[in-house]
């Protein structure tokens, strides 16, 4: 069983419209058929992908090379461009162990919270997150076993509404986006009422600021002139 995460070359953008989250998946869905594996999650970023599968009939290379290989044919006719779509081999953690395999497949579908993206997991479409939620037949992922380890639905909701530790260390995107300060404001206030720095106390201030901070990951000159805090308080959070 393997935690599989693809990349878009040079921090390309994979998915430039909804149709290409759509046939990414259909192609998710043929590499499981022909290889036989079983896929227990997915999630659909714009410039990397999160994939948690475990072989059957094929290596893990070929059924990863199967979605990419499909896909990127797919993306370059589409888009009139050629070469490559993906950034090198993939990367793969193996999943040792049913408590790994469930921090795993919550990171995973949590992905798009905690890049500001959604408020919530249910929020997001392109993960396998809803397929778990329908109770029509599963059309890509099996199920059953998260299902069964969590004793149900109710306890696959309340599990994957919950933050991984920071003791839980999963395979993740490594890059630092650039975001304009309008971009920066829009993920902020979709998760925090920053209209309330001002009236709060330093220290729940200084909380709010750090929460922020994680979120967006940008520097303290940018998160001064978006939140209109003094640099010099900011450094200070970041000190600590």
């Amino acid at each position: 069983m393997y935690h599989v995460m693809l990349q878009g070359i040079d921090k390309k953008e994979l998915f430039l419209s909804d149709v290409d989250y759509i046939k990414f998946i259909e192609h998710i869905r043929k590499a499981k058929e022909k290889s036989n594996c079983y896929l227990y999650g997915y999630c659909l970023m714009k410039n990397h992908v999160h994939i948690l599968l475990q072989e059957d009939n094929e290596k893990v290379g070929d059924i990863v090379r199967r979605i990419a290989v499909g896909y990127a044919q797919y993306y370059n006719y589409r888009y009139g461009r050629a070469g490559h779509l993906f950034q090198n081999r993939f990367i793969s953690e193996p999943i040792e162990g049913e408590k790994y395999f469930l921090t795993v497949l919550r990171h995973l579908h949590r992905n798009p919270v905690e890049a500001g993206l959604v408020k919530s997991v249910s929020d997001y479409r392109w993960s396998s997150y809803r397929e778990y939620m329908s109770s029509a037949k599963a059309e890509v992922i099996d199920r059953d076993f998260a299902l069964k380890l969590l004793l149900g639905r109710s306890g696959f909701v309340n599990f994957m509404n919950e933050r991984n530790s920071s003791d839980d260390v999963c395979l993740e995107y490594s890059y630092k986006k650039r975001y304009t300060d309008d971009e920066v404001r829009d993920i902020i206030t979709s998760n925090i009422d920053i209209e309330k720095l001002g009236k709060v106390g330093k220290e729940e201030r200084n909380n709010m600021l750090r929460e922020i901070k994680e979120m967006v990951q940008v520097s303290n000159r940018q998160l001064s002139r978006v939140l209109g805090i003094g640099r010099g308080i900011l450094d200070k959070i970041n000190s600590k």
